[in-house]
C-alpha cells in the first residue's frame, strides 16, 4: 500500500503507513496539548475519586483544574513515604490508585545513595510502551539517534527527541501531553504554571500528577524550555534541584558546575584537542580543609597528544576561577576551601556507573548521570578507576566588597 504523502507531518515524510500513523498521533497530541492535558486530569480525578488519598482533600466529585490546583499541595517523596511504604508492605487498599499497583519502579540513588520507590499500574506500562512506539517513526525520519530518545524518570515517561540527529548537548524533549498531568513551577516562583503557558528561555521545576497516584509530585527536574513543536513545550534538561557541592558557607549547584567544567573544557580542547566524555563530582571532607573533586573521563581522539599535567591543573584553576565569589573567598580569605582536583578516570568508567545503577534496580530508560556523588560505593567505584590527580596550583581571583561605612 502506498502512502499518502499528505500524511507527511513537520518531522518529515513517512516511511510506511505505520509510520504515518504514528506521526499523525504525535502531531495531534501537540496540536491539541491543553485540551488533552485537561480532559487527562479530569480522567485522572474520576478514576481516583475514591482512593484514601484524594479523599483527603475533599474533592467532592470536582475535576477542573482550578479546584484540583486550589485544595491539593504539590509534595515530594517524603510526603507519599508513608503510603507508599504500605503498598509496598502488601496493603491492596486503594491507596493511591483505583487500579492494583502492578509493580515499583526505582531511582538510580546515584546521587545520594537512597534509591526511590515508585508505584506504577498496568496501563501506565501500557502507555510507556506507547511512547516507545512513536520512537520508531522519528529514527525513520531522523536517522541513527546521536543522543538519548527518550526523556523519562520512575515517576513518569515524559517525551521524545524528535530531533535525534541533534548533538547531545543541544537536545530538546517535546513533552507529549497524553503521558500524564504537568505543571511547571518557574525558579524563583511558587505558582505552578500548566504545560502550554511556559515561556521561552524560562526555567522550570517539573510537577507531575499520574494515573498511578502520584498528585501535584515534585520531580526534581529543572529544565529549559528551548521551542514549541505545535502546542506542545520543548525542553533541555539543565540539572537536578538542589543538587550542591559544599564544603563550608560554600554553595555550588549543578548549573554553576557545568558552566565551570565547560569553561575548563574550552581551556583543555585548546591546548591538546582533548574533550571531557562525562564528568561527576564529590565533596571530599576528608582532608583539611575539604575541597571540591572533579572525577572527568577524557576523549583522547587518534592522533591527539594526552593533556600534560600542567594542562590539568591549569583546568583545575580555570573552573575556580569561574566558581562564586563565596567559594572563592573561602578559598582565598577563609582558608576553609582546599585547591579543586581532577581526577582523571579510565576509559569505560562512566558505562560501568551506569552499571552499578541498573544492578540496584535503576532503569536504563531514566538513567541519568549523577553531576555530584556521596554514597560511598560510587565514590569507591570512581576511585578505583583513577589514573592520574591533578590539584589547582594557585589561588583563584577574589577582592573583598567594600563595605559601607
Amino acid at each position: 500500500m502506498a502512502v499518502d504523502s499528505s500524511l507527511s507531518s513537520p518531522l518529515g515524510p513517512p516511511a510506511c503507513e505505520k509510520d504515518a500513523k504514528a506521526l499523525r498521533f504525535i502531531e495531534e497530541m501537540t496540536r491539541n496539548a491543553d485540551t488533552v492535558q485537561e480532559n487527562l486530569l479530569a480522567e485522572i480525578l474520576r478514576r481516583n475519586a475514591e482512593t484514601e488519598y484524594l479523599r483527603r482533600f475533599n474533592l467532592g466529585g470536582a475535576t477542573d483544574r482550578d479546584t484540583f490546583k486550589s485544595k491539593l499541595p504539590i509534595i515530594t517523596y517524603e510526603d507519599l513515604q508513608p503510603e507508599i511504604q504500605r503498598i509496598a508492605d502488601g496493603d491492596r487498599s486503594p491507596i493511591l490508585s483505583a487500579h492494583p499497583i502492578s509493580e515499583f519502579l526505582t531511582s538510580s540513588g546515584t546521587s545520594a545513595g537512597e534509591r526511590k520507590l515508585m508505584p506504577t499500574i498496568q496501563e501506565e506500562l501500557d502507555r510507556r510502551q506507547l511512547l516507545y512506539s512513536l520512537l520508531m517513526p522519528v529514527m525513520n525520519f531522523g536517522g541513527l539517534p546521536m543522543a538519548c530518545t527518550m526523556y523519562a524518570s520512575s515517576e513518569c515517561y515524559f517525551g521524545l527527541n524528535l530531533n535525534p540527529m541533534s548533538k547531545p548537548s543541544e537536545v530538546s524533549y517535546t513533552i507529549m501531553p497524553n503521558m500524564a498531568y504537568f505543571e511547571f513551577i518557574p525558579l524563583g516562583g511558587s505558582k505552578a504554571v500548566e504545560l502550554v503557558d511556559v515561556k521561552i528561555g524560562k526555567e522550570y521545576e517539573l510537577v507531575v500528577t499520574t494515573y498511578a497516584g502520584l498528585c501535584r509530585y515534585r520531580v526534581g527536574d529543572i529544565l529549559r524550555v528551548t521551542g514549541f513543536h505545535n502546542s506542545a513545550p520543548q525542553f533541555h534538561f539543565v540539572r537536578r534541584k538542589n543538587v550542591l557541592l559544599s564544603i563550608d558557607s560554600d554553595k555550588t549547584d549543578e548549573s554553576e558546575l557545568q558552566k565551570a567544567v565547560e569553561n575548563a573544557s574550552k581551556l583543555l580542547l585548546k591546548e591538546c584537542g582533548t574533550r571531557v566524555a562525562e564528568y561527576t563530582s564529590y565533596a571530599d571532607t576528608s582532608t583539611i580543609p575539604g575541597h571540591y573533586v572533579l572525577y572527568w573521563e577524557l576523549l583522547v581522539r587518534d592522533g591527539e597528544r594526552q593533556p600534560s599535567h600542567d594542562t590539568l591543573t591549569q583546568c583545575c584553576l580555570e573552573m575556580e576561577e569561574s566558581l562564586n565569589s563565596v567559594y572563592r573567598q573561602c578559598r582565598v580569605a577563609d582558608n576553609s576551601v582546599g585547591p579543586l582536583e581532577i581526577r582523571v578516570v579510565r576509559n569505560g568508567t562512566f558505562e560501568e556507573l551506569m552499571d552499578y545503577a541498573i544492578s540496584r534496580g535503576a532503569s536504563i530508560n531514566q538513567y541519568k548521570v549523577p553531576r555530584c556523588v556521596n554514597f560511598t560505593p560510587i565514590v569507591e567505584l570512581l576511585d578505583s578507576r583513577v589514573v592520574s590527580a591533578h590539584f589547582s596550583p594557585a589561588l583563584p581571583h577574589w577582592t573583598p566588597e567594600r563595605r559601607r561605612r
